[in-house]
């Protein structure tokens, strides 16, 4: 009993006590083996598709919705600019344009076709 007493005691750290590196200590399990997550779902090629072209309509959308009117190079532009996480290709840019237009996000400038409009 008296000695689990001091070993309670002497438990607590106090500024008086002094730690050294154990130089000599060894461990047989060095190395701790993590297994790789499963390619299904992390790397779903069609999930990743899908997850970009979001990101590229989001950006178009921010980008107009900031500027009102803006051609199609400054567009493309500036959505290459924004998303820097990855490099989208300038089709696929074009293509979500379009689905934006269908949906009545965006609209081609009646005199310049060249030229997007923001729709609120």
């Amino acid at each position: 009993e008296e000695g689990a007493a001091e070993a309670k005691a002497s438990a607590k750290i106090s500024p008086d006590d002094v730690f050294e590196a154990n130089v000599a200590f060894t461990c047989p399990n060095r190395k701790i083996k993590i297994p790789a997550p499963v390619a299904e779902e992390t790397h779903n090629k069609e999930r990743v598709e899908e997850d970009r072209q979001i990101a590229v309509e989001a950006a178009i959308v921010r980008i107009m919705k900031a500027r009102k009117t803006l051609g199609h190079q400054q567009l493309i532009t500036e959505v290459l600019q924004q998303l820097s996480f990855f490099k989208p290709n300038p089709r696929l840019i074009k293509q979500r344009i379009e689905y934006l237009i269908e949906r009545e996000y965006l609209e081609r400038d009646a005199n310049q076709p060249n030229v997007f409009n923001y729709l609120a």
